[in-house]
């Protein structure tokens, strides 16, 4: 869908005009006659006797060509809820109601700076849509005026707003992606433009790894015609050299799990195996774009996990960046072996005051916790509790899950320092998240995001409409908003 957003007081007279007002949570529009015909008035309020206010908007059909539309805004509002008010708003208008419409905001009666900022943002991220590939695409066309003394944003929030759509966008488009079209040579490719944000871009090629011995990560992508890649993404906003933020993500391109063949139904999903790398790069630009004051890192394993005469074989092993040798007891455990190696070598060269990964890594973090909680694992409460107070209130949400030494003798290895799986069975997300612990070597805060069941969704969420969500963009955004800036 088109959405142009028209913040002056003339009315386009293509479309009709609908009307869209802000109430209380009971409906009382008797503060908003100065917005009706006397005669709009009294059919309103003799239909309000009848109507649900449990509902989060009602529309009343004036005419052919006009609708009032009420909003209402309950006591306490936090910003997520006025941007899942504007998510609804836009999956009532998209479900055939295009059109024209005019928001009066001066009808808005909340505490929330620029609320109508906060509403219009959650609208944009609802309508996201991807249909490249359609070759007829559908022609919507959705025009809103903001009228009203509240209707200018903030500078700061406006360019907020703004970063955090493009970065969810940018996000969301290559999670999208089919695998033959972003394969790891592409997608390396599409982060070196990212230079015009004013990031710093470095590519390690398979040479540059293999020369810096990054075995584990080279081992995974050893099937396929395509490259493996390390990128890292720099940002200095920061006024001193300090310790950068780092951010660390899984870039599993297509994931057939190897010689450890993943089950064919569902496999084209796989495509979204590298949505932990997408939202670190939507991070990233965010961060660059409304130039945040904080220098962080975001660091990308690229790679193809296929099957070919050349693939990583169970049983075989290898020496991974850190030293440490690792035992391949199942291909299909592929992230946590991209990620070992990432972790390692950020927080060698970076020195970074935390490191924070997510991956889509495990589906035993989807029996645990659904679509409805990332898992968190972490060995900093300081840095748990931040991270879980800022998915609140952007509703990421986090679960913090269990790490112990206990965990460590269900990944001890006979023939290496450890293996990558758990063959005793059970705790399949805490065991995948002590693997990845053993990487870390300078006691670095860091916390491992488990987000294999958030980072896609088949049935949509309250501000997605279904695929790719670009989990994690919005919450670490707030987590350095509230706590590093």
């Amino acid at each position: 869908m088109s959405i142009k957003i028209n913040y002056s007081n003339k009315v386009s007279s293509k479309f009709s005009t609908n009307i869209v007002l802000f109430t209380d949570e009971k409906f009382n529009i008797s503060g908003l006659k100065k917005h009706f015909f006397s005669s709009e008035l009294s059919y309103i309020n003799d239909l309000l006797k009848t109507c649900d206010f449990k509902k989060k908007l009602l529309v009343f059909e004036i005419n052919s060509k006009k609708k009032i539309i009420l909003i209402p805004i309950k006591k306490n509002l936090e910003t997520i809820d006025v941007e899942n008010l504007g998510a609804e708003f836009y999956s009532y208008i998209n479900f055939g109601n295009k059109g024209e419409y005019t928001i009066k905001t001066d009808s808005i009666k909340s505490k929330i700076e620029d609320f109508i900022g906060y509403f219009l943002h959650g609208l944009k991220l609802k309508s996201y849509e991807f249909n490249v590939y359609k070759s007829k695409k559908e022609k919507k066309l959705f025009l809103v005026n903001i009228i009203g003394k509240k209707s200018k944003l903030t500078i700061k929030n406006e360019l907020k707003f703004k970063a955090l759509e493009e970065g969810s966008f940018y996000a969301r488009d290559l999670v999208s992606e089919p695998g033959n079209i972003l394969h790891p040579d592409e997608y390396a490719k599409r982060l070196s433009s990212l230079k015009k944000y004013g990031l710093k871009i470095n590519i390690y090629d398979d040479k540059k790894l293999k020369k810096l011995g990054m075995n584990a990560l080279l081992g995974v992508g050893q099937g396929s015609i395509r490259g493996s890649y390390l990128v890292t993404m720099e940002w200095s906003g920061a006024k001193n050299n300090s310790s950068p933020l780092a951010f660390v993500g899984k870039g599993v391109c297509f994931d057939t799990g190897g010689y450890s063949l993943k089950p064919a139904k569902f496999m084209e999903d796989m495509t979204y195996d590298m949505a932990g790398s997408a939202a670190v790069v939507g991070l990233m630009i965010n961060l660059a774009m409304r130039k945040a004051k904080i220098n962080a890192v975001g660091v990308v394993g690229l790679v193809e996990n296929m099957v070919s005469g050349n693939a990583q074989r169970p049983g075989d092993i290898v020496k991974s960046y850190s030293g440490k040798t690792i035992e391949i007891l199942n291909t299909d455990a592929e992230g946590r072996l991209v990620l070992a190696d990432a972790l390692t070598f950020t927080e060698k060269k970076f020195n970074p005051k935390f490191m924070i990964d997510l991956a889509t890594l495990t589906g035993a973090i989807i029996v645990s916790l659904g679509s409805e909680y990332a898992g968190l694992f972490s060995n900093d409460d300081k840095l748990s509790k931040q991270l879980l107070t800022a998915g609140e209130k952007v509703d990421e949400k986090l679960w913090r899950m269990p790490l112990h030494k206990n965990f460590d003798k269900l990944i001890n290895s006979k023939n290496a320092d450890m293996q990558n799986i758990n063959y005793v069975g059970g705790a399949g997300s805490t065991t995948a998240a002590q693997f990845l612990q053993r990487f870390i070597l300078n006691k670095t805060s860091w916390a491992h995001l488990d987000i294999a069941g958030m980072a896609f969704s088949k049935y949509g969420g309250a501000l997605n409409s279904g695929g790719a969500t670009g989990y994690g963009i919005r919450l670490l955004n707030k987590l350095i908003e509230d706590d590093y800036e």
